[in-house]
């Protein structure tokens, strides 16, 4: 559960402090639990551990108090009442479906997802008679009505990525909660993109937030690790089922990692948005760019309904240039200082191509279906100086006017 101790107290108080149980050693800094098993004072004390009877670590692939450390932290921070914490961020969205869904669900889900998370709703799931119906996301005043239309008896889940990667389209999460409550569904919005330093979608209606501590929360590139976070406990518990019988779970030094990643993850959210705000306005005057997409532009189709749900419109940006994929890449190769990698989250610049990389493995038909052409090139805004990202940026540019 989460430290209801740091309810009071400010976002930036809580990414510090919430979660942490100091040991008898008295330790400031939380301590990292390497430890697969756990010793009890004996028989009668395992036998009520193992059976729920008594609270307790029983054994690492579904108790340790460093995951908890971060699971504790990180549901304070989404307004939550529990986190499950895995060992990814996909295995974050398979578990939860796994828990949720049995054969002859249905799901609607906007097309406009990470290239794995379409891969798994409609290949992986698919095998086990739970289909997924993909709506897209363009104009957040009338989305929902084609989310309605798309709905069927047996749809249990509505899940959405706001914003979307690598797009940045905006989903309306107030006008899907309402939806899903209407239809006796789950809303799950995947918070990757924006983190709850920018966003909270519990606290605007959704039923669950998934999570890729990947990317900004760990926020350096070091370590795998996912999330599901949720004020249900019925949800929680069917969840965290599901994890301590399958396994998908975090390992505690990437818990510890990413716990101290929240510590900061204001500070670098806020420099993020800055970067990318600026570097997204100096991109739109540029000759070779045909269009920029980030939604703290007033040219984003979205910008008002993020404007309205977020406290910030995020770290990632993407741009489109004429000439299609050689053009594309020749700005990309030319880059020297932005690292070419399909991450993102990281204090690193990174700069890739999704069309052959992170949706690389959807058919021709379905990226012309979520808006991702050849032509697209897709920017996560680290912290370096932003002269030098423009100067990088520049060289790319330039590679394409020369021709190269």
């Amino acid at each position: 559960m989460a430290d209801v101790s740091f309810r009071e107290y400010a976002f930036q108080t809580r990414a510090v402090r919430a979660g942490q149980v100091r040991t008898p050693e008295g330790e400031h800094n939380e301590p990292i639990f390497m430890t697969s098993s756990y010793v009890f004072d004996n028989a009668r004390q395992a036998a009520a551990r193992f059976a729920y009877e008594e609270p307790g670590n029983v054994y690492s692939r579904f108790t340790n108090p460093t995951v908890r450390t971060f699971e504790d932290r990180l549901a304070s921070l989404e307004g939550g009442e529990r986190c499950i914490a895995t060992a990814s961020g996909m295995s974050a969205i398979l578990t939860t479906c796994l828990a949720l869904l049995k054969s002859g669900d249905h799901i609607v889900a906007s097309r406009n997802l990470f290239g794995a998370s379409v891969n798994l709703f409609s290949n992986i799931l698919g095998r086990f008679d739970i289909e997924t119906t993909f709506v897209s996301l363009v104009d957040p005043s009338t989305d929902a009505e084609y989310w309605r239309r798309a709905i069927r008896k047996n749809t249990r889940m509505l899940f959405l990525e706001t914003p979307a990667n690598p797009l940045t389209e905006i989903a309306d999460i107030p006008s899907m909660a309402t939806l899903a409550q209407t239809h006796n569904s789950l809303l799950v919005v995947d918070n990757c993109m924006c983190t709850p330093a920018l966003q909270q979608p519990l606290s605007l209606g959704a039923d669950i937030v998934i999570h890729s501590g990947t990317k900004y929360l760990d926020g350096q590139g070091r370590c795998l690790g996912g999330a599901v976070v949720t004020r249900d406990p019925t949800v929680a518990d069917e969840i965290y089922g599901v994890l301590r019988t399958a396994g998908p779970c975090m390992s505690p030094f990437n818990a510890w990692l990413i716990a101290k990643g929240l510590e900061t993850l204001h500070l670098r959210m806020q420099a993020h948005c800055a970067g990318a705000f600026e570097l997204a306005r100096w991109l739109e005057r540029k000759p070779q760019v045909n269009r920029v997409h980030y939604p703290g532009l007033e040219s984003h189709p979205h910008h008002e309904t993020a404007a309205r749900q977020q406290s910030g419109f995020g770290g990632i940006l993407a741009f489109e240039v004429a000439g299609g994929r050689e053009a594309a890449w020749a700005v990309i190769d030319a880059t020297q200082l932005i690292s070419v990698t399909a991450n993102f989250g990281d204090v690193k610049s990174t700069i890739t191509h999704p069309a052959t990389t992170t949706h690389g493995r959807l058919t021709p038909e379905q990226r012309v279906e979520a808006g991702i052409g050849e032509g697209l090139v897709r920017l996560a805004v680290g912290l370096e100086d932003l002269e030098d990202i423009k100067r990088d940026l520049q060289r790319g540019l330039e590679a394409i006017s020369n021709g190269r």
